[in-house]
């Protein structure tokens, strides 16, 4: 079995997105400390077993999705990364119109609250779900 190389730009869109999605799971790996911060996370009272369960299920579905996709490049698994993160931005948006996100007086987030940081989540979100979803239901070739 040798590594493929998209050729086209369908394939291309669902190659970035599974590469993001093992780059991102590399990160989460190996600097889980760097991941708590991008998240805005923390463990409490400095705990270590917070660092592992970043490793373990966050990495591991990143990295196995990506690396997955990368190696086999099937359709179907360019259906299933584009609903992983397809529900990663439902997850968000349900975030954005239901989480107060601590602040007083009970407003709600999302855009209109201010939220910069999950709006660009959100179209980061979106943009990596798009990609290969768009290639495997050949919406572009």
């Amino acid at each position: 079995m040798e590594f493929y190389l998209p050729a086209t730009t369908g394939e291309w869109l669902a190659w970035g997105a599974a590469a993001v999605t093992a780059l991102a799971g590399l990160v989460m790996l190996f600097a889980p400390g760097i991941t708590m911060k991008l998240l805005r996370l923390q463990p409490i009272n400095g705990r270590p077993e917070g660092y592992g369960s970043i490793r373990a299920t966050l990495a591991g579905p990143y990295l196995g999705v990506g690396i997955g996709c990368l190696i086999f490049a099937q359709p179907f698994l360019w259906v299933v990364l584009g609903a992983v993160w397809g529900f990663a931005l439902f997850g968000r948006f349900i975030s954005m119109m239901s989480d107060t996100g601590g602040h007083k007086g009970g407003h709600k987030g999302g855009p209109a609250g201010g939220h910069f940081y999950g709006s660009l989540a959100a179209l980061v979100e979106f943009v990596l779900a798009a990609g290969p979803l768009l290639y495997a239901f050949g919406f572009v070739s």
